[in-house]
């Protein structure tokens, strides 16, 4: 089991270095294509992603809770959900973080918070109707296991990113449009720019969708690892691929940040999903209890 944790880890780590490579390779590519005239434009869309990240960091837990209309609790309002989280943090070491319920018939859950000590998690009406308290405790491990693991700092760099690409590739696309350089020489770099802003939004997106299904698997064993007992996760994974309830309301901005994939019927295939399959969770969990 700790094996299959440091393997998640290295492969998260590979997968952000490739993301920061590209990002520095789009930059350049930028560089080299717009450096005539439009560079104060260009540096302007650097400066406001800068901000868009600040903000995102800072910000980004309350407006993933606001926009999912997530109610905090406390103990008195569902003292056997607050129980089973505070146990749960008292065994990793955790600070217990705020607790939330989504009213919403979907079982499903989610951590948020730049660090442990501004963590959230979050879980739905419809898991809490579901779930016996040993599944509830091991979705609820699998959520304080991405936040003992900083998977909620990681994801929103990695979110982050993929705006910034995005936008820089909209300011490309504008400036291109609009330039009145149309000179024959130049048709061939204004083509490679126009390529590269369209590709490369959509690579970004692969990239933060492949760390986002790391995440799920190294979170998966964290809290097997914390509750020991790999039977609960498993049968709440298998309830929720039974239930097959999408959510109520559905937001593609915090999809990412779910147990489970909120938005059914919305990828075509697995590589665009932000989580890996439920049956593959279930069949490593398996392996999991096997070699332990």
């Amino acid at each position: 089991m700790y094996s299959d944790i440091a393997q998640n880890k290295r492969k998260t780590l590979f997968i952000m270095l490739v993301f920061m490579v590209f990002v520095g390779g789009f930059l350049w590519l930028i560089d080299k294509l717009y450096a005539h005239g439009s560079v104060g434009v260009l540096y302007g869309g650097l400066i406001g992603s800068a901000i868009y990240v600040l903000i995102s960091y800072y910000s980004g837990a309350k407006m993933a809770l606001a926009v999912n209309r997530a109610q905090e609790v406390g103990r008195s309002d569902n003292p056997r959900l607050y129980r089973i989280v505070e146990n749960l943090a008292i065994t990793d070491g955790l600070p217990t973080p705020r607790i939330y319920i989504m009213n919403d018939p979907s079982p499903n859950a989610f951590a948020t918070g730049r660090d442990p000590k501004h963590a959230a998690v979050c879980v739905t009406s419809g898991l809490l109707e579901i779930m016996n308290d040993q599944e509830l405790q091991g979705v609820l491990a699998h959520e304080l296991g991405h936040v003992k693991n900083f998977d909620t700092r990681v994801m929103l760099v990695a979110f982050a990113l993929t705006a910034v690409i995005s936008f820089i590739a909209d300011i490309i696309l504008r400036m291109t449009w609009f330039s009145d350089d149309r000179r024959d020489n130049n048709q061939a770099t204004l083509l490679l720019g126009i390529i590269a802003a369209i590709l490369a939004p959509f690579v970004a997106s692969l990239i933060q969708l492949a760390v986002s299904r790391q995440r799920e698997y190294l979170a998966d064993a964290t809290g097997v690892l914390t509750t020991r007992y790999p039977e609960g996760l498993i049968s709440a994974l298998q309830k929720i691929e039974k239930a097959n309830t999408p959510a109520a309301h559905q937001n593609t901005a915090t999809a990412h940040l779910f147990f489970a994939n909120p938005l059914k019927g919305h990828s075509l295939t697995n590589l665009f999903s932000t989580h890996p399959p439920i049956d593959q969770r279930i069949k490593r969990l398996q392996d999991m209890g096997t070699h332990a």
